[in-house]
């Protein structure tokens, strides 16, 4: 599950700009500019974050909501910096900008200087409850404490900055709540290696960050070793595999639109790249070392992976605030998070199998019911107890979050009847013969057209024809029958003819 963070009460606006120089729907029209100067004012924005982190004792925040550039997108007035600003910043390289990740006020301060510079990255600095440190467009800068701060506001009025008191920062997280967001914990890579297995599931993109991602193509082998190196809170989707004809893979190209290209070189590395229609023609010349490939529509209502999760942090908590797009995977989990064994649920049947199962409609997901669940009573098929269509109540008696099944009893809801027979050992009782076998003769020993059945082994028959039953029995013939034992566990029920023949006139079945 997802965490709620508070809000906090004392939030500051912090910018270069006079207040009184605005106009009566709050544009600034004074004569700021409103780039950085990279100078002594960005100095002033730097040295003001520092005296609200001191006022409110925090010393490490947390990176959230990290972004990085669209490639294919120009950020800001002045050119891009290297590595999007973040060269040198974290000791792993750029993937240390993921969500959570904990800085010092001094690389905190360092990012601030990356946003008020447009250098493509963009972050939310913030500690849960206590801090936060938004910057917007303009040069408009957003502090947020659990402390009014009064030192910090002083010391940034000294700085030549304009500290105003507003309710809150308009770069707070808003949640979209597109629904329960799916964890990839140990459950979701069970399901992934079986989806592995019962499917094309193949391709891993790992989102570290708002724009940029990496891909792994995964088998049963590496699996483990591509988790353990994955992005702490990284949003994951996966992909069906790649595509050794890279051929009728360019054929599948839209007239118009933009896709993204995943590839595998010669070097075993996973690439991508964005392109258009006007690349489209130079795919074919990029691609000629490639091994396989796939294309994926850059349109998020035709982007739909086979399973999507976000990792969780180690204590299992989902603190990542980016959501996934519902997808029929998700949905699913979804639904199957709320069944419960033992619940009673309603539904339709949908289909009979052949293979004898059949399906039930419960809320959008197909359920089934194993034929031994369908009824105690005996039954040639399961269309003699249900209907396609029939509406059904019915016992969960499993959710298998693995494999996406969940296994219903209808017999469940209803008292066995057989154990009631249990009075009835050692009564004589004239049955009718429902089936011959070699070894034997089933024999129903109630009047009813579901009624239980016996079975008279040969031995039990008596002298005359013990070893050949049907040249002296035939099905429904009257046959009379001693009641021997009667095991509901088993579903067994055993009878003797032999020993019913001296009592023939006994009364009749049930």
């Amino acid at each position: 599950m997802m965490e709620d963070e508070g809000v906090l009460p004392f939030v500051y606006r912090v910018a270069k700009y006079d207040p009184a120089d605005r106009d009566e729907h709050g544009h600034y029209t004074g004569p700021e500019d409103t780039v950085s100067d990279h100078d002594q004012v960005e100095g002033a924005y730097l040295q003001a974050v520092e005296a609200f982190a001191t006022d409110t004792s925090v010393e490490r925040l947390a990176v959230r909501e990290p972004h990085l550039p669209v490639p294919f997108v120009s950020f800001g007035l002045k050119p891009p910096m290297d590595g999007s600003g973040l060269d040198g910043l974290f000791p792993t390289g750029p993937d240390g900008f993921h969500d959570g990740a904990e800085v010092s006020v001094g690389t905190a301060m360092d990012l601030v200087r990356v946003m008020l510079r447009d250098g493509g990255a963009w972050c939310r600095l913030e500690v849960e409850d206590t801090f936060a440190v938004h910057v917007g467009w303009d040069q408009y800068m957003y502090i947020g404490s659990s402390r009014p701060c009064e030192t910090a506001v002083a010391r940034t009025r000294a700085l030549g900055l304009f500290p105003e008191r507003i309710d809150a920062s308009p770069y707070d997280f808003e949640a979209e709540d597109k629904g329960p967001q799916r964890p990839a914990d140990d459950e979701f890579w069970s399901h992934l290696r079986w989806s592995m297995w019962g499917s094309n599931a193949r391709v891993l993109e790992e989102q570290y960050a708002y724009n940029s991602a990496r891909w792994h193509r995964l088998t049963p082998d590496n699996i483990d070793t591509v988790r353990a190196g994955l992005a702490p809170r990284a949003r994951l989707a996966i992909w069906p595999d790649l595509s050794s004809d890279i051929d009728a893979v360019l054929a599948t190209l839209p007239a118009e639109g933009h896709v993204e290209c995943v590839w595998q070189g010669g070097d075993g590395r996973i690439h991508s790249a964005s392109a258009d229609e006007d690349d489209f023609s130079e795919l074919p010349a990029r691609l000629s070392g490639a091994s396989a490939v796939m294309i994926l529509s850059m349109y998020a209502d035709e982007r739909v992976p086979l399973l999507a999760a976000v990792l969780p942090d180690s204590d299992g908590v989902v603190r990542a605030r980016w959501e996934i797009d519902p997808t029929p995977s998700t949905r699913r989990w979804a639904f199957l998070k709320t069944l419960r064994r033992g619940e009673i649920v309603t539904g339709r049947v949908t289909r009979i199998a052949d293979f004898r199962v059949v399906f039930v409609d419960i809320g959008g997901f197909e359920a089934m019911i194993n034929v031994p669940e369908l009824s105690w009573r005996p039954f040639n098929h399961p269309s003699d107890v249900v209907a396609v269509s029939q509406e059904i109540s019915a016992e969960i008696l499993d959710v298998d979050l693995i494999r996406e099944r969940v296994s219903l009893s209808l017999k469940a809801l209803h008292e066995d009847p057989m154990p009631l027979l249990a009075g009835r050992i050692g009564q004589t009782i004239i049955g009718r013969v429902t089936k011959l076998l070699p070894f034997g003769v089933f024999v129903r020993i109630e009047e009813k057209e579901n009624g239980f059945e016996g079975l008279v082994h040969n031995t039990e028959l008596g002298d005359g024809h013990r070893d050949h039953p049907q040249f002296a029995v035939h099905v429904g013939d009257a046959l009379p029958v001693k009641i021997l034992d009667i095991d509901p566990t088993q579903r067994r029920i055993t009878l003797s003819h032999r020993q019913a023949i001296p009592a023939s006139h006994d009364k009749p079945c049930a």
